[in-house]
């Protein structure tokens, strides 16, 4: 009668399969943190997983403050892949439970990428000692799992850097300087106010990226004046510009400058207010990337 029973039992138990772990980390002794993006429009801390990719941190000039988060593969995605996001303490660290952080989807042959809010958790649990870990099936063997950890050894130093580079990035963006139109007193070559705390902020932004692939500088006067005089007019204020950029990092093979003089008006001229707006500089400026 027993030997039924455990028959029975044997027979209908679930047969459940082991899943075998590819633990992809850094070890205590390899583990690197650098920072390869130092300045106040760019900052980058990256962390290399041997054998598998980099883990990147990054944050960009701009109005708010933003984080991305990166993890670079070697061997990109085959399929898209639900893979889930998990704080685990190191094996030096016995004894302190796992904590779920979120669930992402790899995208078919591109890098896994974490939202803003995770990507300040991820940090937060770094700088505890944690080991944030994504786990997902292998792409070619549903019985394979893969782990891939983000180990907290030697990560305080680089990220106090990283900290600090935050703290002083400029409070504009790219996109902020990339279309920009500035006015210019009558008759005359100089800036308005405004327009020159403008010049002054594409300027700054610019030291510190002065590689982009082209600038185009149109210039405009009102209709106020001969139109040969006005032409001259717009072809000073376009080399002004011109200089302004090339004193910033810029090369002058990628400047391209056009006085257009008293054509193209955005707006009537039989007022001053009108006139003003038509007494205009458009920069326009490409990067790569």
């Amino acid at each position: 009668m027993l030997r039924r029973i455990l028959l029975t039992a044997l027979c209908c138990a679930p047969l459940t399969v082991s899943a075998e772990l590819r633990h992809f980390v850094a070890s205590l002794d390899n583990s690197q943190w650098r920072i390869t993006q130092n300045n106040p429009v760019s900052c980058q801390l990256e962390h290399n997983i041997p054998m598998y990719g980099n883990a990147v941190f990054s944050s960009q000039a701009s109005k708010k403050l933003n984080l991305d988060f990166m993890l670079e593969m070697w061997r990109k995605p085959e399929k898209v892949t639900k893979a889930e996001l998990v704080s685990r303490a190191p094996i030096w660290r016995p004894g302190i439970p796992d904590k779920k952080l979120t669930e992402i989807t790899y995208q078919r042959y591109f890098n896994g990428e974490v939202p803003k809010a995770e990507a300040w958790t991820m940090l937060n649990e770094l700088s505890k000692g944690m080991q944030p870990t994504f786990y997902y099936a292998d792409w070619y063997n549903k019985f394979e799992r893969v782990a891939v950890g983000l180990s907290a050894a030697n990560f305080h130093h680089k990220y106090s850097q990283f900290q600090r580079c935050l703290s002083n990035l400029l409070p504009y963006s790219f996109n902020d300087i990339a279309f920009t139109v500035l006015n210019f007193k009558s008759n005359s070559t100089e800036l308005t106010r405004f327009s020159k705390q403008q010049m002054d902020r594409i300027q700054e932004y610019l030291s510190y990226e002065p590689e982009v692939e082209l600038v185009l500088v149109d210039a405009y006067t009102d209709s106020y004046g001969g139109r040969s005089a006005n032409k001259r007019v717009s072809t000073r204020r376009a080399d002004m510009i011109k200089k302004y950029l090339m004193e910033s990092g810029i090369q002058q093979n990628r400047i391209v400058t056009k006085g257009h003089g008293e054509e193209r008006h955005v707006a009537a001229n039989d007022t001053l207010a009108a006139r003003a707006k038509n007494r205009r500089v458009i920069i326009q400026i490409n990067k790569n990337g």
